[in-house]
C-alpha cells in the first residue's frame, strides 16, 4: 500500500513546529536523565543533544535526507545548548530533584511529536505505508534509547514493560488511515501526536505492561 504524496506547501511550517516541540521535549528528558546521574555540564549537554537529535538523525540516514535536519536548522543546536544551560541553572537554584516518573511526561510528548514528524516525512518522499510507520517509530524511539545507553541504563523503551514503541506504531497507523480517507492535511499529524502521546501517558498513569519474557 503506497501513500499519496503530501504537498510540501503550508505543511512545512507545521512539520517544523512539531519537530521543534519534539526536540525540546526530548532535550528536557535528556537533561533530567543526565541530572539524575549527576553528570557535569558537558555530560548534560551531550545527553540532551543525543536525546533530541538521535532519532531524527537515524531517520534522515535511512531516508537518505542530507543534510540532517539539525544541520539544516542550526538554530536547533543553539536552542538545545541554551535550554541545557537554562535547565541546569533552574534545577540547581530551585533544588529540583528529577525523578524517573517526572521524566516520562516530556518523553511521552516527544514520542508523539517525533512519531508524527517521522511518518509525515517518509510519506512526503513517497515511502510505502509500513516504511512510513517504521520511520515514525524510529524517530520517536531511538533518541530515548541512545539517551539511556549514554546514562548506563538498559533503555527504558525495552525494560519498563510499559507500551512505548507500540504507542508510536499505533499512532503511525492512525496517520496512515486518515491519509487513505483523504482527511484534511493537518488531521493525520494531529491524530498521530494525540494517539501516540495519549497511549503512552495512559500506560504510565495506569501502569499498563506488556508481557515480559519469562524463562
Amino acid at each position: 500500500m503506497d501513500l499519496p504524496l503530501v504537498p510540501a506547501t503550508w505543511l512545512n511550517p507545521l512539520r517544523l513546529a512539531l519537530e521543534i516541540a519534539a526536540t525540546v521535549a526530548f532535550a528536557l528528558s535528556g537533561v533530567m536523565a543526565a541530572a539524575r546521574k549527576r553528570l557535569d555540564a558537558v555530560g548534560v549537554c551531550v545527553v540532551a543533544f543525543v536525546a533530541a537529535f538521535g532519532g531524527g538523525t537515524l531517520r534522515d540516514l535511512l531516508l537518505d535526507q542530507r543534510p540532517f535536519f539539525w544541520v539544516r536548522h542550526t538554530e536547533f543546536v543553539w536552542g538545545i545548548l541554551g535550554l541545557s544551560v537554562a535547565a541546569m541553572l533552574f534545577m540547581r537554584q530551585r533544588h529540583f530533584e528529577p525523578t524517573q516518573r517526572l521524566m516520562q511526561w516530556p518523553d511521552a510528548l516527544g514520542l508523539g511529536l517525533f512519531a508524527a514528524v517521522g511518518v509525515d516525512l517518509a510519506t512526503t518522499v513517497g515511502m510505502p505505508a509500513i516504511i512510513a510507520v517504521m520511520m515514525g517509530m524510529i524517530t520517536g524511539v531511538f533518541g530515548g534509547v541512545l539517551r539511556d545507553v549514554l546514562c548506563n541504563e538498559v533503555p527504558q523503551a525495552f525494560s519498563d514493560h510499559r507500551p512505548y514503541a507500540v504507542c508510536a506504531f499505533a499512532g503511525g497507523w492512525a496517520d496512515v488511515l486518515l491519509r487513505q480517507l483523504h482527511a484534511p492535511d493537518w488531521a493525520p499529524l494531529l491524530a498521530c501526536v494525540l494517539l501516540t502521546a495519549g497511549l503512552r501517558g495512559l500506560a504510565v498513569w495506569r501502569n499498563w505492561e506488556l508481557p515480559a519474557w519469562r524463562v
